[in-house]
């Protein structure tokens, strides 16, 4: 698909009514969240042939909020420009050619919901909003006309194909008008019929009535004027219009008359097997197209994702065609919202379609028949997966609740894409496939939620029964373990399903039995392991390929590498200190298998690690190892590694993604970064390679988009730094921001791995994106989405009348408050001591007001009473009916008969205070009454218990009182009162209830403190709440407090880890003090020397010492430390190493006099006190048991040095205890590690300090000859000898003020070259020039004469040319250079795999395609040999022949490396070249010989016939 980045981008917007648009020649756009995406259409693609004419061309990036409108300008010469509209409330002009805004306004003061650019007017763009406000906009002359037509929303306007002046507008309330812009909006028509939304207006195509023959009697109907039609108005003429609505129908109008003459009801058409819940009601969005050719027909979408060509000219019949009516499942499965007509280069007439099931199909006009279709996504890409059965078969995981499989490899389709949404229901967060089982993808959700899909049947997809917290981060298909494992071979399955989830659990999930219960493998680590400190929460779970072994990562920054099938812990790797987010295995079928021992992990660090662990798999050893160095650092990133994947092409090639918004290519083996994708505007979440092309790469990110792109194709090779990233941020930022949900309180903060849970960003509801779901849930997302039409109404009734509002609320606030106003007032007159006074005088509240009021009424009513009163006291008999009525109207009376009457005046008075809202009264009244129990019951029942009343609960019993206290708590913890609560209970001893209340509500300081003070020590509550603190302060890093509820809990090993997390020296040194306190050595050892490290970073040597003093074992480190020191002092003194921060030195690096090896030994004496053999060998010994990784030349000066001084440190004790054989194993070492980094400088001032009289009194402490360290002496002396041989080659060249600068270039050059041991890689035009660069600076006339060190050194010389290791070294770039040839073949043979079926021509023979492979592969770099093509069976020879020759070598010679001999006899030649004087007859033969017989490689050919014709 040419060689853009293919992308699958997100869904078009839903809900406008314009917002994709296409113009002729075959250029299609639409809105999808704050951008534009372009689509080509049709011959000018350029798609590969034989797949659907169509690319994704580009995105108008600008907007910072929804896109709602997007209309192309159809001016013929202008058809490149186009103008958007969005919820940011501006609508720019833009210029597709270049992708970049010509000119916007912002006018609107409301969301603009209606955008076209008129088809008469070559400048003049349209918008509509939401509050009715018309603009009209006239680009060339950037003027602009405010309408306000009606004060209610547009939903759709077009401007009118005839006529410059009239625009169509369509409302949300069904209204429809014609307005004349020349007339200041003037309505023409109003066009009245619809009852709900207008989503659409088409313009009749042809201008005039004549189109369509209406009959007759519809015409002859009484006219009535549905607007003011004046016979003046040009749509005299007339001409038809059609608009769709909400209310099911379309209706066509004339304008002539001003009404409508045609209404089509839209049928309700048999659902073909689209998957819709039937309990989702039936939603709609009404559009059409009119076609420019068949003023006949007309098209329009239909209930459930249908189009329909209506046919019109038999008014009175009804007739529809539906598209694709023939082939199955064509048709859209949900509503459509927009119908887009384009004329392709080859006058193809199509229409381009968007809808809410997130696809955009193209239609044939003249078969309706569907012809392509792109798949887009509505949420964030967050997991992409290759099949590794179904080869090509990409499964990626998205934010709306739907899986897609996309088919890469379909020959007749780019987008052959699958949706899968049931039994989803949430964000599809992680995916793995079976590696061996066909169709079987598992795939975990946001909400927890785990499943196994088929993708070959239609099935719902099977759900575990266990599910997660959180949301789940990863899935692994890995061997069984115990449980599960314990079955016997037919009675389980071959491979589980692990889950990792955001609570730091990963579980066992048995895919025969999902409906069983998962297992935590933390119970099984524990067991195995006996470990009793706290696990550390997991954040991400890999199997290597062999199934052998299982990597788990966690959240404080360390990775755990377990042995099946007990999960014995073998290895604990303590680097990244911060969330592990992902990690790696090398795949196992390179050719160097020991690479499958890589482990790649990126965390929220955005640093990536790769560790070799085959030393520590191979090796079983009891205890688990910790590893704190890594085997490679991959340095570049700006922010967190989400995501890794290995090249299945390639050794040792890595791909990372990465929340800076790119994706990195790196070759580990060289730390070196090779390319960068800079295509996605968000963060990146995952990156997969392609299986097929070791070209392709697959990312996915929160644009909501996936990339498919080329590594050959990009044009940075490292992630932006500084500005650039900031510039991505920026880009980042203006992303629409997600809309906070209303439901959800806020909960605590948590470090989620990949923000998944926190911040997701709501995808569906954010851009009116609705349903999570095909047809479940997405109502209200929808709701959401589509109704602001509540708060518009209200507001707009507000803002019209506000006059009949505001004397109510004011009314109603006075009444309320006028009590209140007095008082203030009084206050504010009044000096303090009056009001105060006052305030005592205000008589207390009455507890009998109403019967007070009655015995103050008018003198006849208290007449009455007394004869009331009179008569109930005194009759004899029990009062008749009359009496006992007045008795109950003047219940006031209970006061003076008996008791039954008072009690009636008592509940009378009651319902009154509690009415008025004075429960006190109440409550004190019952107390009267002597009725306790039932003023708790009212008071707890009606939440009005007070402190007063519980006090008083005693009274009724002490069971009363319990209950009495239990039901003030639970009020209370209503009110937010917790500690309160709790004190209350502690009243009744309910010390446990007490204590829970107070930590569930996280008052972990008042719990402990209750807690402590109230049960015994060893009760373990109280550890429970010191560990369930410590994890919460842990979670929102508070290390240092974390760590005191640690040691409160008596889990010292925790409290040491938590003080570790910050990183900081301080903190790191505390660490490692607290576990040598509490005994755990080996953490402590590991700590401080953390620690040190850190410290040598700023170089504060003195603190690095004092940390490294915490622990004896880790005296070995000081020495190294201590020569570290004195190296940097050295080479700082000779202004070899640059100083940017100024560093603290220890005192005994003050002296610099004599040998630097015997400064070294002298300050180990003085400042450690080390001066007998057992101290030497015991220093040794812990020395020996560290192992660093080889250098490359992108290690870092600082780790470099480190490295180095270690084996120097060892060579130095070695020599102090005259294991001389070791010395030199050690400084040959340090020597290599200088070579391979191309470090020339430091590789020389080893040389200078640590062999400053040359190799000779080694060689005479070795002693015998055929010692075994013989062949390591002889590499040693040969390295010495060829760095003296290049320091001459140079002091030759004359004096050159910059020498060390370009020596150093040049030979950082050479060595790379030699090293990578991929010569072929360098066209040998490169070593020439630099070697002889020096050669202008020559004075002519110098005559040069030898000094005798100079005769000396060109002695030694000889010693280089060792025909051995020449021939060693030449078998060796024979394999490499056929490796490199064989990888180029088969990627070349992959390419044309994937391109044979689209060629033309007929497949070429074989020999024919390898030679052209051999030729345009590795041999292109030769530009000026024409090389042989080189068949494969020959190639095979040549490796074959050399790995053999390679196999006779002595051990001896293969393990200790040697300089490049014929490099070597170049320099020699060089320097006869340039001085012939100085090289003997006899060396140059030997240098000329050498370089004849040994330089077939394709690197030294050249060099050969420039010395040796």
């Amino acid at each position: 698909m040419g060689q853009e980045p293919r992308v699958l981008p997100p869904s078009p917007n839903w809900y406008c009514a314009r917002c994709s648009d296409a113009v002729p020649g075959g250029l299609f756009g639409f809105a999808a969240r704050t951008s534009v995406f372009l689509v080509r259409v049709g011959p000018g693609a350029d798609a590969i042939p034989g797949t659907p004419p169509f690319r994704v061309i580009g995105e108008l990036v600008g907007h910072t909020e929804r896109v709602s409108g997007f209309t192309f300008s159809h001016h013929p010469g202008q058809y490149n420009l186009c103008a958007t509209s969005s919820d940011d409330g501006t609508v720019k002009i833009w210029d597709v050619e270049t992708k970049t805004v010509v000119t916007e306004h912002a006018l609107h003061q409301h969301t603009i919901s209606a955008l076209h650019w008129s088809p008469r007017v070559k400048d003049l763009i349209v918008s509509g909003d939401e509050k009715g406000v018309v603009f009209c906009y006239w680009l060339n002359r950037n003027d602009s006309q405010h309408l306000f037509i009606e004060p209610r929303t547009i939903l759709c306007l077009t401007c009118s194909p005839h006529h410059e002046d009239l625009i169509a507008i369509g409302y949300k309330d069904g209204i429809v008008v014609i307005i004349d812009i020349s007339k200041k909006g003037e309505v023409i028509h109003r066009l009245r019929g619809h009852d709900d939304e207008i989503h659409s207006i088409a313009w009749c195509p042809l201008p005039g009535e004549d189109c369509l023959s209406i009959n007759q009697e519809e015409n002859s109907e009484p006219e009535i004027p549905n607007g003011k039609v004046t016979a003046q108005t040009p749509v005299a003429k007339g001409c038809y219009l059609a608009t769709g609505s909400k209310d099911q129908t379309i209706r066509i109008w004339s304008c002539s008359r001003g009404r409508g003459v045609m209404m089509l009801k839209l049928p309700s058409l048999k659902r073909r097997g689209g998957g819709i819940d039937p309990t989702v009601k039936e939603r709609l969005w009404l559009t059409l197209h009119w076609p420019k050719d068949q003023p006949t027909q007309l098209v329009s979408s239909c209930f459930g994702g249908e189009l329909l060509l209506w046919d019109l000219t038999q008014s009175w019949r009804r007739k529809y065609t539906l598209f694709s009516a023939s082939s199955e499942g064509q048709n859209h499965s949900r509503i459509v919202f927009n119908l887009c007509p384009l004329q392709t280069e080859d006058d193809k007439q199509l229409l381009l379609s968007t809808s809410m099931d997130r696809d955009v199909k193209c239609w044939d006009m003249a078969t309706l028949e569907c012809c392509w279709t792109l798949p887009s996504l509505g949420g964030f890409a967050y997991s992409l997966a290759f099949s590794p059965v179904d080869t090509g078969c990409l499964a990626i995981g998205v934010g709306d609740g739907m899986i897609r499989i996309w088919n890469t490899l379909s020959i007749k389709n780019n987008y052959d894409v699958k949706n899968f949404w049931q039994g989803v229901k949430s964000k599809v967060t992680a995916l793995c496939w079976h590696p061996t089982k066909e169709g079987c993808l598992a795939f975990g959700t946001d909400d927890g939620k785990v499943g196994l899909y088929d993708t070959y049947s239609s099935k719902p997809p099977q759900i575990s029964s266990t599910y997660h917290k959180k949301t789940v981060y990863t899935l692994a298909w890995g061997p069984p373990v115990p449980p599960t494992a314990l079955g016997g071979e037919g009675d389980r399955p071959s491979l589980t399903l692990y889950s990792c989830g955001g609570e730091g659990i990963v579980l066992q999930h048995n895919p025969w039995k999902l409906s069983g219960e998962a297992f935590d493998i933390n119970k099984l680590i524990r067991d195995t392991n006996s470990i009793t400190y706290k696990l550390p929460v997991h954040t991400e779970i890999s199997w290597k390929a062999d199934g052998k072994i299982m990597a788990l990562g966690n959240e404080d920054g360390s990775i755990e590498i377990f042995r099946v099938p007990n999960l014995k812990l073998i290895c604990t790797i303590q680097q990244h200190h911060k969330l592990v987010n992902t990690i790696s295995w090398h795949h196992e079928h390179g050719s160097q298998p020991e690479l499958s021992y890589l482990m790649a992990s990126g965390s929220n660090n955005a640093v990536i690690y790769v560790h070799n662990l085959q030393t520590v798999i191979e090796s079983n050893s009891e205890s688990p190892v910790t590893i704190t160095e890594p085997y490679r650092t991959l340095s570049g990133h700006t922010a967190k590694i989400t995501s890794l994947a290995w090249s299945p092409h390639h050794d040792g090639r890595l791909v990372s993604a990465s929340y800076d918004g790119t994706a990195q290519v790196w070759d580990t083996l060289q730390e070196e970064p090779l390319c960068n994708f800079r295509g996605h505007r968000g963060r990146l979440f995952c990156v997969v390679w392609s299986p097929l092309d070791p070209d392709c790469i697959y990312s996915g990110a929160d644009d909501f988009c996936v990339y498919k792109w080329l590594t050959s194709m990009q044009e940075h090779s490292r992630p932006p730094q500084g500005k650039k990233s900031i510039e991505l941020e920026k880009k980042r930022l203006s992303q629409p921001k997600p809309k906070p949900k209303k439901k959800k309180k806020p909960t605590s903060r948590v470090p989620i791995k990949q923000e998944l849970c926190d911040r997701n960003e709501d995808e569906g509801v954010k851009e009116s994106s609705g349903p999570v779901e095909n047809g479940v849930s997405d109502q209200e997302t929808e709701e959401e989405a589509r109704e602001p039409e509540l708060p518009c109404a209200v507001t707009s009734a507000v803002s019209k009348e506000p006059i009949s509002c505001t004397p109510v609320s004011v009314g109603f606030e006075k009444s309320k408050v006028t009590i209140n106003n007095k008082v203030t007032l009084l206050k504010k007159e009044l000096p303090k001591e009056k009001s105060e006074a006052l305030m005592k005088k205000r008589k207390a509240r009455s507890i009998l007001p109403l019967s007070t009021s009655l015995d103050h009424r008018s003198k006849e009513e208290i007449h009455q009473d007394c004869l009331v009163l009179a008569t109930a006291k005194h009759s004899k008999a029990e009062p008749n009916e009359d009496v006992s009525a007045d008795l109950e109207e003047r219940f006031h009376l209970g006061l003076f008969t008996d008791r039954a009457t008072l009690y009636r005046m008592i509940e009378v008075e009651g319902k009154g205070h509690l009415e008025n809202g004075h429960p006190e009264l109440f409550h004190q009244l019952m107390l009267w009454k002597g009725d306790l129990k039932g003023v708790l019951r009212t008071a707890a029942e009606r939440g009005e218990l007070t402190d007063n009343l519980v006090a008083m609960a005693p009274v009724a019993g002490y069971h009363v009182w319990v209950w009495a206290v239990e039901a003030f708590a639970k009020q209370l913890c209503f009110q937010d009162q917790y500690v309160k609560a709790a004190s209350h209970l502690l009243s009744i001893h309910k010390v446990y209830e007490a204590v829970e209340l107070l930590k569930s509500n996280h008052f972990y300081r008042e719990a402990i403190a209750v807690a402590k003070a109230r049960l015994r020590p060893e009760d373990p509550i109280l550890k429970d709440l010191y560990l369930s603190w410590g994890a919460v302060l842990e979670k929102d890093g508070h290390y240092a407090l974390a760590a005191k509820c640690y040691l409160g809990a008596t889990s010292a090993y925790d409290a040491a880890k938590v003080l570790s997390k910050k990183g900081d020296a301080t903190s790191l040194r505390t660490a490692a003090e607290l576990a040598s306190i509490v005994g755990e050595n080996e953490l402590s050892a590991s700590l401080a020397l953390r620690c040190a490290q850190e410290l040598l970073l700023a170089r504060n040597w003195v603190g690095a010492q004092e940390a490294l003093h915490l622990h004896e074992s880790l005296k070995g480190q000081r020495l190294v430390f201590c020569l570290l020191e004195l190296l940097s002092k050295h080479l700082e003194e000779k202004q070899l190493l640059e100083v940017k921060s100024s560093s603290s030195y220890n005192a005994w690096t003050a002296g610099s006099e004599g040998p630097f090896v015997e400064r070294v030994t002298a300050v180990w004496k003085t400042a450690f006190s080390l001066d007998s053999p057992e101290q030497y060998q015991a220093a040794v010994r812990q020395l020996q048991s560290v192992k660093y990784p080889s250098a490359t030349s992108n290690t870092p000066s600082k780790q470099l040095l480190l490295h180095l001084c270690h084996d120097l440190t060892l060579a130095v004790l070695s020599q102090q205890v005259a294991s001389w054989d070791t010395a030199v194993e050690e400084l040959l070492r340090a020597v290599m590690r200088s070579y391979d980094s191309g470090n020339f400088t430091i590789m020389q001032e080893v040389h200078s300090a640590f062999l400053p009289e040359g190799c000779d009194h080694l060689r005479d402490k070795l002693g015998d000859h055929q010692s075994p360290t013989t062949p390591a002496f002889k590499s040693l002396e040969a390295f010495f000898i060829y760095g003296r041989l290049y320091e001459f080659w140079w002091s030759l060249s004359g004096p050159c003020p910059e020498s060390s600068i370009w020596v150093r270039a040049a030979h950082r050059r050479m060595t790379s070259v030699e090293q990578s041991q991929q010569l072929n890689n360098v066209s040998p035009e490169e070593i020439e020039p630099k070697a002889s660069q020096p050669e202008p600076s020559r004075p002519p006339e110098l005559d040069v004469r030898l000094t005798e060190e100079g005769e000396q050194i060109l002695r030694a010389c000889k010693e280089l040319f060792s025909e051995e290791h020449a021939s060693l070294q030449n078998s060796q770039r024979t394999v490499a250079e056929v490796q490199e040839t064989l990888a180029d073949m088969i990627r070349q043979h992959q390419k044309r795999q994937l391109c044979k079926p689209t060629a033309d021509g007929p497949a070429k023979n074989e020999p024919e395609q390898e030679a052209e492979q051999s030729l345009s592969g590795s041999q292109h770099q030769c530009k000026e040999e024409k090389s042989e093509p080189v068949s494969l069976p020959e190639l095979t020879k040549r490796l074959t022949e050399a790995n053999e020759r390679i196999a006779k070598f002595p051990e001896s010679i293969k393990t200790w490396p040697f300089p490049d001999v014929l490099e070597c006899c170049l320099i020699l030649l060089h320097i006869k070249s340039q001085h012939p004087g100085c090289v003997t007859h006899e060396m140059q033969q030997q240098a000329q010989e050498l370089l004849q017989k040994y330089s077939n490689t394709k690197v030294y050919k050249r060099h050969c016939q420039t010395f040796c014709t």
